[in-house]
């Protein structure tokens, strides 16, 4: 086998005559490669879908790589060699295509085809050889299907094929329940029509009375509608009267408000009454007045207070002590040491004294002692004394000039310190500085001042002059609202008339539409009716709907009476269903008798059928559990029960472990291939994990089964435990294959 299907791809199975024994770990493709072989012999249902709990095989083996699946199968039948091919060409129809050629030669081999393939090849039709010789592990268990049951009736009775039990007994009972099942079939359907054309009868009587008192009510409730409607005719004389009167009056008032607004536009006309806008628009200029008269307050307080820092900032200038010079100025000044004469002092007069003396005597005392002897060092320390005094009276003078220094800056800046003059000067500079952005503020100031009380005065002379066109005595802003708010009410009650007499108009156009002339009566009612008009309306439509109730009732019977067709019709009918019901009373006894009849024989014919298949199964059973079970006892639906030895109390296969009852059913399986399936081209025998359930001894047993089984037919044994290889390890009849996950490489 070379499958494309499911989790196979392009996989290929080499199998051999006899017992093959495939072992192969879970999730590996046993149960894969049973569904293919199942699939290549008898198709797939392509009209089957997924339900609930169910997945149809298309989809379950729809080949996980994505290709179209595909098949190949390889067989020998008889003396011919034959290749199965089947592949899908349409999504719709997996594995529809099938070709069957003798084997390397691409000859068709004739009177095979898709359908037919599986039930000519193997002899049973799919149904049996899923029941019989194809056992999955979850269904060991044998379902009744009709042609299993043929096949094995027709073992013990004439060997035709072509008769069931529970196909002639579903017969018989489709026509009994045909005819009667509970409340439904042919009788009850008469017997409700029977008795509906009796209802009819009773009702015709009824409905030609009730008819009558109808046609009765319609006459009596017609002449209250006209009653009715006369005495509303004169509410709508009356009502059309006070019409005429209100449209009188409307028309009136209408006239009067035009010539209100007539009178009220020549005043405007005259008094030069300017439009609402321009009222507006002047209003709103007032507004905005005072609101620039609140920027020029602010401009002029702006300025004032401008020009206050501005005299605060040059006061600040005129008491620095550079006050008249730039700054640039200042920091030369302060940078350069002010030239003053130091002033002498009677100490350093004395000093200098002394030390002219000294270097005169020096110089007299070095001139005697060349001329007489007296010591040359005493010329020198006189000198000497006279030079020293030089270095003191300049330091004496230095120190003069200094203390003559501070004086002159203590004067002048208030401080001699250096680095607080340089302070002074920068602070000169700022103040400099300040003064100067005070002058501009002040400028600034000034010139938005001006501008706004231009703006101010400016748009005060233009609104007065336009306001004056109209009411001349407006010389100020006062005057000028007050005129405005004058024409403003003018307008308003201008435009008040105009609306009223707008609606004046419109109410009177629309009542004389609605109230054409010729709806005007000529003699008018002189009073209402005593009733009211809500009354009268509800009286009428109270009595309308009883009479249209009573002419649909009337109507309703003239219908039932006319669709029953008249006495005669319906006494025929009854006449007529009555005996229907007779003939198919006595037909349903007859197939009653028929059926229990059938039964009678179906009895004495399982009376045969159950010990040959029993028998067998026994046999086999008793084979694997090594005579613990003796007997085996099976019905028509292949219900199976167990009896063991030395026991008389039969085991049902429910009430047995899982592994016996797997047994059991082996063996009633095993027996029907035996006793049921063709013995010329056996079927082969697929078992997918078959024998799970089973214990090692039990399994040994079984296993010799199945290699004498294999002497008849080919036997594939599916299994994912290691003892079934175990077993036939050195046995060179039976062949053993270990798969991995990739079948074709074994």
């Amino acid at each position: 086998m070379s499958a494309t299907f499911g989790k196979l791809n392009q996989e290929t199975l080499d199998l051999s005559d006899g017992l093959n024994i495939l072992q192969a770990p879970n999730e590996t493709g046993k149960s894969t490669w049973c569904a293919f072989l199942l699939s290549m012999l008898y198709g797939i249902n392509s009209r089957e879908r997924d339900r609930v709990g169910f997945i149809a095989d298309k989809n379950r083996y729809a080949p996980w790589s994505g290709a179209a699946m595909s098949g190949r199968l390889d067989c020998r039948i008889g003396d011919n060699e034959l290749t199965l091919l089947r592949e899908t060409k349409r999504q719709t129809a997996p594995l529809g295509d099938f070709k069957a050629v003798y084997a390397g030669t691409g000859d068709e081999f004739p009177r095979l085809t898709g359908q037919s393939c599986g039930e000519t090849l193997l002899g049973v039709s799919r149904e049996v050889y899923e029941r019989s010789a194809f056992i999955r592990q979850a269904g060991l268990a044998i379902s009744q299907d009709a042609g299993l049951e043929k096949r094995i009736a027709a073992l013990i009775t004439t060997g035709e094929e072509d008769t069931s039990y529970s196909e002639a007994a579903d017969a018989l009972k489709k026509q009994l329940n045909r005819r009667r099942h509970n409340k439904t079939g042919q009788i009850p359907a008469l017997e409700l029509e029977l008795a509906e054309a009796q209802r009819q009868l009773d009702t015709l009587s009824g409905s030609e009375g009730q008819l009558a008192e109808a046609r009765r009510e319609i006459t009596r409730l017609a002449q209250q509608e006209a009653d009715l409607s006369s005495l509303l005719a004169l509410h709508d004389g009356w009502d059309a009267a006070q019409k005429r009167r209100v449209l009188t009056e409307a028309e009136t008032a209408s006239i009067e408000a035009e010539r209100t607004i007539s009178n009220l536009r020549q005043q405007a006309e005259e008094s030069r009454l300017p439009e609402n806008e321009t009222i507006a628009r002047l209003r709103g200029a007032i507004v905005n007045l005072e609101t620039v008269r609140k920027s020029v307050d602010k401009a002029m307080a702006e300025k004032d207070a401008a020009m206050k820092a501005s005299v605060r900032a040059e006061t600040a200038v005129s008491d620095s002590p550079f006050a008249g010079k730039s700054v640039e100025e200042a920091r030369r000044e302060a940078a350069a040491s002010p030239n003053v004469r130091a002033p002498l002092s009677f100490g350093s007069v004395l000093l200098a004294i002394f030390g002219v003396l000294c270097i005169a005597l020096g110089i007299i005392a070095l001139v005697w002692s060349r001329s007489f002897t007296i010591q040359g060092f005493v010329p020198g320390i006189l000198v000497a004394l006279g030079a020293g005094c030089v270095p003191i009276l300049w330091k004496l003078r230095s120190q003069s000039a200094a203390q003559a220094k501070n004086a002159v800056l203590l004067k002048r800046y208030g401080t001699a310190d250096p680095a607080e003059i340089t302070a002074l000067v920068e602070t000169y500079a700022a103040l400099c500085q300040a003064r100067d952005e005070s002058q501009s503020a002040v400028v600034k100031a000034a010139a938005t001042y001006d501008a706004l009380y231009a703006s101010l005065t400016s748009n005060q002379q233009g609104i007065l002059l336009e306001v004056r066109r109209f009411a001349p005595a407006a010389f100020d802003i006062a005057a000028a609202d007050a005129a405005l708010r004058e024409c403003a009410i003018r307008r308003r009650e201008l435009n008040a008339a105009l609306s009223a007499a707008e609606s004046a108009r419109l109410r009177y156009e629309t009542m004389r539409r609605q109230l054409p002339e010729s709806d005007l009566p000529e003699n008018a009612p002189a009073a209402p009716p005593e009733q009211s008009r809500a009354d009268l309306n509800a009286a009428l439509v109270d009595v309308k709907a009883q009479l249209s109730a009573a002419q649909s009732a009337a109507d309703r019977l003239s219908g039932q009476i006319a669709a029953l067709g008249g006495r005669a019709a319906l006494e025929a009918q009854i006449e007529q269903l009555s005996g229907q019901i007779e003939t198919l009373e006595a037909e349903y006894r007859s197939i009653y008798l028929a059926m229990e009849t059938l039964e009678g024989a179906n009895t004495e014919l399982q009376n045969r059928f159950s010990p040959e298949l029993g028998r067998r199964t026994a046999q086999i059973f008793s084979a694997l559990t090594d005579g613990v079970y003796t007997d085996v006892v099976l019905d028509r639906s292949f219900h199976l029960s167990a009896e063991p030895a030395g026991d008389t109390v039969w085991r049902d296969a429910q009430m047995l472990s899982a592994g016996a009852g797997d047994q059991l059913y082996l063996a009633a399986r095993l027996a029907i291939c035996e006793l049921v399936l063709p013995e010329q081209d056996a079927p082969p025998l697929v078992l997918d994990d078959a024998l799970a359930n089973f214990d090692d001894e039990r399994c040994k047993a079984a296993l010799r089964l199945l290699k004498e089984e294999g002497k008849k037919r080919q036997i594939l044994l599916f299994t994912c435990h290691s003892r079934e290889a175990a077993f036939f390890a050195n046995d060179p009849a039976v062949s053993v294959q270990r798969l991995t996950n990739n079948p074709s490489g074994v």
